[in-house]
C-alpha cells in the first residue's frame, strides 16, 4: 500500500448555511504516480454526526421500524414514504447512545434496553462528511404503533412492528431501500445469536 496522499486546500467559501450547510472547496491532492493533480472545485455538504436504531424485540422476533416522507425520493418514481430505522442528529454536548435513547422515545415511544453499537460509517464521503453510528436496543414489540414525532421539526412518523424474517424479506425485495436499514437488519442476520447471548 502506497503512502497517504495529501490535500492542499487552497480555498474555500461556504455556499449555503440554512437546513443545509454547503461550502465549495478549491483543493489539490498528490497523485499516486507521483506529481500533483490540477485545482479541482468541489462542493462539500456538512452534516452534524447522526445517529440510527433497530428496535429488536428477541422475544417476539420482530423489528419495529418506522416510515416517514423522504424528499429525496420525490423525483425517483417510487412511494416517498420509507421503511427506516428510528434515527436523528447528534446536538452539541451529547453522546451518540444517549441520541439512540432519545430519538427511540421521540419517534417510536420506545425506550430500547442494552443498547449496543453495531458500526460506525460514513454515508456519502464523495460529498459529505456525515458520520452515522448505528445502534441496535432490545423493545417489547407488542407495545409498538401509532404516530409519532415532533411537531416542532415537522415530524409525521408511523410505528409499524414486522417479523424479523419479514423484514429481511423486505431487503431482499427493495422495499427496504435505504442504507442505515440496509446495513442494520444485516447485521442482525449475522450477529442474532451473539446479540441474544449478550442480552441473555
Amino acid at each position: 500500500m502506497t503512502a497517504p496522499l495529501q490535500i492542499e486546500l487552497e480555498q474555500r467559501e461556504t455556499l449555503l448555511d440554512s437546513f443545509l450547510k454547503v461550502d465549495r472547496l478549491s483543493l489539490r491532492h498528490s497523485l499516486l504516480a507521483g506529481g500533483w493533480s490540477e485545482t479541482l472545485s468541489r462542493e462539500l455538504l456538512l452534516r452534524p454526526r447522526a445517529v440510527g436504531v433497530l428496535l429488536f424485540d428477541p422475544v417476539l422476533d420482530q423489528v419495529v421500524l418506522v416510515r416517514q416522507i423522504r424528499i429525496g425520493m420525490i423525483d425517483e418514481g417510487q412511494d416517498s414514504w420509507l421503511i427506516e430505522l428510528v434515527a436523528g442528529m447528534v446536538e452539541d454536548g451529547e453522546q451518540p447512545i444517549d441520541v439512540a435513547a432519545r430519538e427511540s422515545l421521540e419517534e417510536a415511544n420506545a425506550q430500547p434496553q442494552g443498547l449496543v453499537q453495531i458500526s460506525e460509517y460514513y454515508n456519502s464521503p464523495g460529498i459529505s462528511n456525515e458520520r452515522i453510528t448505528l445502534f441496535c436496543g432490545r423493545v417489547d414489540a407488542s407495545q409498538a404503533g401509532g404516530v409519532f414525532g415532533l411537531d416542532d421539526e415537522h415530524e409525521d412518523i408511523e410505528v409499524l412492528a414486522f417479523d424479523r424474517e419479514e423484514a429481511f424479506a423486505f431487503v431482499a425485495s427493495g422495499k427496504i431501500n435505504n442504507a442505515m436499514t440496509i446495513i442494520a437488519l444485516q447485521w442482525l442476520q449475522l450477529n442474532r445469536q451473539e446479540l441474544l447471548a449478550q442480552w441473555a
